[in-house]
């Protein structure tokens, strides 16, 4: 071997017919089941090639590979591994020279295949899959490195080399027991190629990478089970390139759509791989698929409502589906929204819940919001605003939840889960910030639009103990996270006009609302003078609570928000006084003077839109703003109350304004045809003598005095009469 290697590097051009003797040898020596000499002489060319980097290394390479295919198309398990090993070292060896013809088609399909042997001694199966392994780690390795070499990422490859490797990583052979034998399983060797194929796939190869993936989870009903689908996506996230990963997600996400009418588990399947996906996408690069995730998991999510309603996902295929399995794909989704959106930048998570309220309300859990003029913009705030007036109390009630979400930065909301009289806020161990700049802009700039908001949706009439105890959840984390002297001084007038809603004889509110009215005012009340810290004010609370606690008890919390609350009509009510409170606060330096104006807010254009009233009811159209928050200070008329009286009317004088036009027009041709000549000439006249009178005052004021050389006329002289403008003359030059 020795006198063979050398003569071979002293005359490379000797290399490719001692190729081709060599595979000449083999290829006899195999059909007469001489299997020593086959082992030598692929010993011999393993060497040759291990030592010559000549140019004409090609040629030679051509019958090496003739001589591996021999051995991987024989029966004997032998052979096809140690034409496997022979491979491999070959496909380690970096070559000098590119080669433009070579295909490694027959390999892709002949290593698959050992993949997926099944021969009987499980021992010698293992080994033939094991080699069928390496031998597709070898092909990958040697086509990606040169780009004129066969493409390896074409459907036609993927097609087979993936579905192999998935087999093997799904179905983990025991590993080799005996002693010096290697230690590692066939699932293990196949996670490591599979993480090598991925790892080395380009932006355009990704693509043809998964899609296979996807058809053998189908193939194999693989979804449902959904641990190794999971794990499978789990390796691909983690392999490729980490700005290609939203190409992954949106082959996820279009393989969801196409599942649209398979069975619940699938899809649930399928969006439990998407949420660890997409996490895992999302920490790393985000890519231009986020409301894309969000667009296809709310389109699914409204599928699987309309399913759990029909009993069945595609009528034509008789394809049914249970309550329960829809309600376990809803919960799927419902997860994955909410574990994406928690990765998200405040930026997005603002977008994110914008397009979602424009979708579909879905509750979507935000931590801490840093600057909350960034996270609630005005293009967000005021659309989900109107949801608060929506006739739904559901949607009410998780807009107030996505409310407290967003506003509570410090962990605060689970200290004001219960509504309840407090008398000492210091067991709360509330996390308190000062407010920032960005805090008192936002309080300035849609503050007002916040309090009127909670007014309204206090005014409901479906309301129930949930939507309370939100409203109470929501004004004390205003109160804890963006209050300033200002904002306490508008946060305590909200709750006196609370307390004027529930005295006020007004049918929409039942005895029981205006009674849970009157308890979350004391509630908050009794919370916002212990932040104060004003002790008159705190001495004045607590004295009123103290008095409805001995005659009027159902008018607090404690014995109106409970399953059986006993309650009557509303006699001999225990008020806070509004002069009182003003007094003690004044005394204690705040601004006052808003509070002595009484809180009207009415319901716009824009909310009975929101809330969809029918045309009977009686609704103002009169914005009630405060001056000192206008943007002009000077008073304005009241805008006109449209009624049912007022639209009524004036149908009916459109008709009567009508028969009057029609009588005019008679009148006025009966006079063109009995008038006398002279009658019609004067009456003519008259109006274009009065025509003519306007016309010469519109000309008086359209003339203007020529223009003086020395801009102005000298003092004590006698202004000239003014020239027309059509009288003026004008030199030849300067007329077009």
């Amino acid at each position: 071997m020795e006198k063979l290697t050398f003569y071979a590097l002293s005359a490379p051009e000797k290399l490719d017919r001692i190729g081709a003797y060599l595979s000449e040898r083999l290829s006899r020596d195999v059909a007469r089941h001489r299997y020593g000499y086959v082992c030598i002489a692929m010993e011999a060319l393993d060497q040759l090639l291990m030592a010559c980097h000549c140019q004409s290394i090609n040629l030679f390479v051509e019958s090496f590979l003739t001589m591996v295919r021999k051995l991987l198309e024989a029966d004997k398990p032998n052979l096809q591994i140690l034409g496997t090993n022979s491979f491999v070292k070959f496909a380690n060896i970096e070559e000098d020279t590119a080669s433009y013809h070579r295909s490694y088609d027959f390999f892709v399909s002949r290593f698959s295949e050992m993949c997926h042997s099944s021969y009987e001694d499980p021992d010698v199966r293992t080994k033939i899959r094991m080699a069928g392994i390496r031998g597709l780690q070898g092909v990958v390795r040697k086509t990606v490195r040169d780009e004129l070499q066969a493409n390896i990422w074409e459907r036609q490859h993927m097609d087979k080399i993936v579905p192999s490797l998935l087999f093997n990583l799904q179905d983990p052979t025991d590993r080799y027991g005996s002693p010096g034998c290697e230690k590692e399983s066939p699932a293990e060797l196949t996670e490591r190629c599979f993480r090598e194929l991925l790892g080395r796939a380009a932006y355009g190869n990704i693509k043809n990478a998964i899609k296979p993936v996807l058809m053998h989870l189908d193939n194999h009903s693989l979804w449902e089970g959904k641990s190794f689908a999971v794990r499978c996506f789990k390796i691909i996230m983690y392999s490729i390139q980490s700005q290609h990963s939203h190409l992954v997600i949106q082959q996820l996400l279009g393989h969801l759509d196409a599942n649209s009418k398979s069975s619940a588990t699938v899809r649930a399947g399928i969006v439990e791989v998407l949420s660890e996906a997409a996490v895992i996408e999302a920490s790393g690069s985000v890519g231009p698929t986020v409301l894309e995730v969000f667009n296809t998991l709310l389109k699914q999510l409204r599928l699987s409502v309309d399913y759990e309603l029909t009993g069945s996902c595609d009528p034509y295929c008789n394809n049914t589906t249970t309550t329960d399995q829809e309600r376990q794909l809803q919960e799927a989704v419902i997860k994955t929204i909410g574990s994406f959106a928690n990765t998200l930048p405040i930026y997005q998570r603002a977008e994110v819940m914008l397009f979602i309220m424009g979708k579909i309300p879905v509750t979507i859990r935000m931590n801490s919001c840093i600057n909350m003029l960034a996270a609630l913009p005005s293009s967000f705030l005021e659309p989900l605003l109107s949801f608060t007036l929506m006739e739904d109390p559901e949607i009410r009630l998780l807009v107030l939840s996505i409310l407290i979400s967003l506003i509570d930065r410090h962990q605060n909301t689970h200290k004001f889960t219960f509504l309840s009289i407090l008398s000492d806020i210091s067991v709360l161990k509330l996390k308190m910030d000062k407010c920032s700049r960005q805090d008192n802009l936002f309080m300035k700039k849609h503050g007002q639009r916040l309090y009127r908001h909670i007014f309204l949706t206090c005014s409901e009439e479906n309301s129930g103990r949930s939507h309370y105890q939100a409203l109470y959840t929501l004004l004390a984390l205003l109160s804890v996270e963006l209050a300033n002297e200002e904002v306490v001084v508008d946060l305590i007038r909200l709750a006196l006009a609370l307390q004027d809603l529930a005295l006020a004889n007004d049918e929409r509110l039942s005895l029981y609302n205006r009674c849970a009215v009157h308890a979350l005012s004391a509630a908050y009340l009794s919370l916002i003078s212990q932040l104060t810290t004003v002790p008159a004010f705190c001495q004045h609370i607590q004295e009123v609570i103290e008095l409805r606690q001995k005659e009027v008890p159902y008018l607090l919390p404690e014995d109106i928000f409970i399953e059986n609350p006993r309650y009557t009509y509303l006699e001999g009510e225990v008020l806070f006084q509004q002069f009182q409170i003003a007094e003690v606060l004044g005394g204690s330096g705040y601004n006052i003077e808003i509070l002595n104006t009484p809180f009207t807010p009415q319901i716009t254009d824009e909310d009975r839109l929101s809330k969809r009233k029918s045309i009977g009811d009686t609704i103002s159209l009169q914005m009630d703003m405060d001056p000192r928050y206008s943007p002009e200070r000077e008073q304005k008329s009241p805008a006109e109350q449209i009624t049912f009286e007022t639209l009524k009317n004036a149908i009916v004088d459109s008709v009567n304004g009508e028969e009057q036009e029609r009588e005019k027009r008679r009148l006025v041709v009966e006079r063109f045809q009995t008038a006398p000549f002279e009658e019609i000439a004067a009456h003519c006249g008259a109006k274009s003598s009065l025509l003519q009178s306007k016309l010469d005052q519109i000309f008086e004021l359209t003339i203007r005095p020529p223009p003086s050389p020395s801009g102005s006329a000298s003092q004590g002289q006698t202004p000239t009469r003014s020239v027309p403008v059509y009288e003026m003359k004008f030199p030849d030059l300067c007329v077009y």
